[in-house]
């Protein structure tokens, strides 16, 4: 296995900025990217556990210092050990939690399995399709991150590997609750995902009154891509319309933003949810905060927020209720940001 020296002396001597790890602070990982020019987050590296190129995009697992594993695709970070609850979350339950008793559930991306994780929370749910791309990816998430990729798991859970606009464009119409579009940034294969025929095919797999996510970058970067979301998404989508964010320390900005959308039928309010997950299944919540907190080495926020509470009971009711501040930020600044676009 390469150690972090000898694999930044090499790349050092082909590529200064293949996978991303620094020319200029040899042991460490830089995110450089035309996607946030003049800026880069930088992880130490303790040890690189995986390098591979797939047919799509290049594969890099390394051991930070201070976040635990993470998982880079093409020089950019996808998830780290510490961080990726925030955002798997997020995008998960803001959708769900808004609609009541979803039983379909499409998920395009995704795959290192922490979406599925947690839309497998809902006892409503019976059935999951995810379309992942890269093969890679998932069996590198199955074997590095077991604690994300026990999402595939779930009996519910149907994987197939392939292109997912295409997956999308022979899907029956109305077919699902709710579909959660996992991408990367929209550049290499994740480009089609953020393209006006993407949303349409994606509004015409949903029935009257369903809902999507879809990741939609950060309102600090990347308001041009945002801009062009928004109105795509006005379009195409017939209910409601709204933007949501969540802070991940170790994404661009340390935030990232979700672009939720209902269509026409039964009313939507993304800012006041329907379907709470149920407290049985809340129990898993608790479970996953004892496994961040093992990964932080108890220097991790889940540890001082267990401090807070005086019984698990009320942790679950108020881990339950930091999704409804998912929410509730839509209200604030946000929502009035939209409405100027």
């Amino acid at each position: 296995m390469a150690t972090a020296e000898s694999l930044v002396e090499s790349t050092m001597n082909k590529d200064p900025n293949a996978n991303g790890v620094s020319s200029v602070i040899p042991g460490w990982f830089s995110e450089i990217s035309p996607m946030w020019p003049g800026e880069a987050h930088s992880l130490k590296i303790e040890k690189i556990l995986f390098q591979g190129t797939s047919d799509y995009q290049k594969v890099m697992v390394f051991q930070s210092s201070t976040y635990g594993k993470v998982l880079v695709l093409d020089g950019v970070i996808q998830l780290t050990e510490r961080d990726e609850c925030a955002y798997q979350e997020m995008i998960t339950h803001l959708p769900l939690c808004s609609i009541p008793n979803p039983k379909k559930v499409l998920v395009i991306g995704g795959g290192d399995g922490g979406v599925l994780r947690e839309v497998a929370r809902h006892s409503s749910i019976e059935k999951i399709d995810i379309c992942e791309i890269d093969n890679m990816v998932v069996e590198v998430s199955k074997q590095f991150f077991p604690e994300v990729a026990v999402g595939f798991n779930d009996p519910r859970v149907t994987l197939r590997i392939g292109d997912g606009v295409a997956f999308l464009k022979a899907a029956p119409e109305g077919t699902y609750d709710a579909v959660i579009v996992d991408s990367s940034d929209p550049i290499g294969p994740a480009q089609e995902l953020f393209e006006k025929p993407f949303f349409q095919s994606v509004a015409r797999a949903l029935r009257p009154g369903g809902v999507m996510c879809t990741q939609a970058e950060s309102i600090w970067l990347h308001m041009d891509i945002i801009e062009d979301i928004v109105s795509n998404c006005r379009q195409i989508f017939k209910g409601s319309v709204n933007y949501a964010w969540t802070t991940v320390p170790t994404y661009p900005s340390g935030m990232i933003g979700f672009m939720l959308c209902s269509t026409e039928g039964p009313l939507v309010d993304f800012k006041h949810p329907v379907n709470p997950i149920d407290e049985k299944e809340s129990q898993k919540f608790i479970q996953q905060l004892s496994v961040c907190r093992r990964l932080q080495k108890g220097r991790l926020v889940p540890k001082k927020i267990e401090k807070i509470f005086k019984s698990s009971k009320e942790l679950m009711k108020s881990g339950i209720r930091l999704y409804w501040i998912g929410h509730l930020s839509m209200d604030h600044g946000i929502s009035q940001w939209l409405n100027v676009l």
